[in-house]
């Protein structure tokens, strides 16, 4: 806290995950020195800061009450606000409690800090210089499925939350969508006593996590591979197609590209564009 800080002010304070070593000096400053904490657990939150020393106000702000976010933030002039764990706004009502700030031109900052996902997609070992967030799955219906073949689709590697009861069913969903061979990873209890990494198939983490689970969970799925047919999905005659592309006049360079769009190898897709031009 500065003297010249603004009148109204809201701070996003990111919590540990699981080890409280993990909080920040700025992080307790600023829950020290604003007028009220706004929490999505009471009872959590208020344990957390007995630990740190600190007596504030407790308001509860959760998805079921973040209707309130106006009137609490008229209130509490400058307010700090955080989630069960790890850094609010990432799957959780911080992000609604940042629109209402915005609409009411109160600033808003957000300190840096702990989250569950960066750890877990680092300790996956799979490539990481691009990747998805997904958050958490819908539970059931189209969108579900939808979003599953969204994961099984793409390119880069996908990172996705998941609750404890419900993640044998997910690893399944994702196998079959995948393909149980696709590569993955789950980390639970970052930071704790008991934290595990389990990397492997898709097969092999739904066998190992059929039993009762417990902890955070955050689920790591590898890209799909170039060239890879996914369960459901006819192969293309790559040949036949490239031939087709020649007769018509297309040029090696377009069926190349065309190739490529449907799944084949970049140095499998120039070879056989430039054979069959050849043959015209």
């Amino acid at each position: 806290m500065t003297p010249d800080s603004p009148p109204s002010h809201l701070w996003l304070v990111p919590t540990p995950v699981g080890n409280l070593g993990d909080i920040t000096f700025r992080a307790v400053d600023v829950l020290r020195g604003a007028d009220a904490v706004a929490c999505e657990d009471t009872r959590r939150t208020g344990a957390l800061l007995t630990h740190l020393g600190i007596s504030r106000p407790l308001v509860r702000l959760d998805a079921h009450t973040m209707h309130r976010a106006p009137a609490v933030l008229e209130e509490h002039p400058r307010l700090a606000y955080v989630t069960d764990a790890g850094t609010p706004g990432i799957s959780d009502p911080g992000a609604e409690l940042v629109r209402a700030a915005v609409a009411a031109g109160v600033p808003v900052e957000v300190l840096p800090g702990p989250t569950a996902f960066v750890p877990a997609l680092v300790l996956s070992g799979l490539p990481n210089a691009r990747f998805t967030f997904e958050g958490f799955l819908p539970r059931s219906g189209r969108e579900r499925r939808e979003r599953l073949a969204a994961v099984a689709a793409r390119p880069e590697t996908t990172v996705l939350y998941e609750s404890p009861h419900r993640l044998a069913d997910t690893l399944g969903d994702l196998a079959g969508a995948c393909g149980p061979e696709r590569q993955a990873s789950v980390t639970r209890e970052l930071s704790k006593r008991f934290e595990e990494t389990a990397r492997g198939t898709l097969s092999d983490l739904a066998a190992h996590f059929a039993g009762e689970v417990r902890g955070e969970i955050v689920v790591v799925v590898a890209g799909r591979p170039a060239g890879e047919t996914l369960p459901g999905e006819e192969t293309p005659d790559h040949a036949a197609l490239a031939q087709t592309w020649a007769a018509e006049g297309r040029s090696a360079r377009d069926i190349r590209e065309l190739l490529i769009a449907r799944g084949l190898r970049k140095n499998d897709a120039y070879a056989l564009a430039l054979r069959v031009t050849q043959e015209v």
